[in-house]
């Protein structure tokens, strides 16, 4: 027997807490399911590999390397299904302690690239140099000889000529006086028919990827602090940085001077014109 409830009043209510809110990797997978696109699809066009795809829609984390990279992933991600990243982001940090580093190591998928110093070129300013040194006291020593009337006499007499071939000496000073640039060998002798790019990690660790004009991979990875990877190749080279904030970037012996911030995720693409963004 009714006592009066009317049906709405015997609807359950609404869950409205924070728990009924989708997960961020949830969020994304249905954003991506509503817009039509497959985990390819958004691997190709964001450049994010597809097992990281997968496994922030799992909301797992891990693979991205940090929460600096997670955060990149997941604006790179959200603005490929049309979401806002701003909430996402948020949410992220609120589920990870405020965007503290995880206590976890980057993930394996990195470990097995291990960044190799870069090889130094001769130290040319040392060579020269000395060069110069050699030369001064070569005509430092004709001098003092030629000064000597009785030792050119002798030359005179024997039947060699003085020494004369000393004189042009001082031209190859202006010859050697121009010296290398103080920067980095390679990249200052970066040949004029090729586009030559050197990235360093010079603020922090960040992951990064190249490829040449014709798509092929040359370096996908992280490099550590203080690390740096030089690509060259015909045509162009294509990078992603993803923390762009800890990078310096050098293009044709030249740096680009950009105001990356920390955690943002640049797609850039450099020709022998430049340097000039991509």
């Amino acid at each position: 027997m009714s006592i009066g409830n009317s049906p709405e009043d015997e609807r359950p209510f609404e869950d409205v807490s924070e728990e009924a809110r989708p997960s961020v990797g949830r969020a994304l997978q249905q954003a991506r399911i509503a817009a039509g696109l497959t985990v390819d699809d958004v691997s190709t066009a964001t450049r994010v590999r597809i097992g990281i795809v997968r496994a922030i829609e799992a909301d797992d984390f891990a693979p991205c390397g940090g929460d600096v990279y997670a955060r990149g992933h997941i604006r790179t991600l959200a603005k490929a299904v049309r979401l806002d990243p701003a909430p996402l982001i948020e949410r992220f940090e609120a589920d990870h302690g405020g965007g503290r580093p995880a206590p976890t190591p980057a993930a394996p998928l990195f470990e097995a690239e291990r960044i190799r110093p870069e090889r130094r070129g001769p130290n040319w300013t040392a060579a020269m140099v000395a060069a110069i040194v050699v030369v001064i006291g070569f005509v430092g020593f004709t001098m003092v000889n030629g000064g000597d009337d009785d030792g050119a006499k002798e030359n005179v007499a024997e039947g060699t000529q003085p020494s004369k071939s000393a004189t042009p000496t001082p031209k190859s000073e202006k010859t050697a006086a121009p010296e290398p640039e103080p920067s980095d060998s390679a990249i200052a002798a970066a040949p004029q028919d090729k586009v030559t790019v050197k990235v360093s990690a010079a603020d922090g660790r960040s992951w990064i990827s190249a490829k040449d004009h014709s798509g092929r991979l040359l370096f996908d990875g992280l490099l550590k602090q203080g690390d740096s990877k030089t690509f060259q190749d015909n045509t162009k080279i294509n990078l992603v940085l993803g923390d762009a904030g800890a990078i310096d970037l050098f293009v044709n012996g030249k740096k680009i001077e950009d105001d990356w911030q920390p955690g943002a995720v640049e797609r850039l693409t450099y020709t022998k014109g430049d340097p000039q963004a991509g």
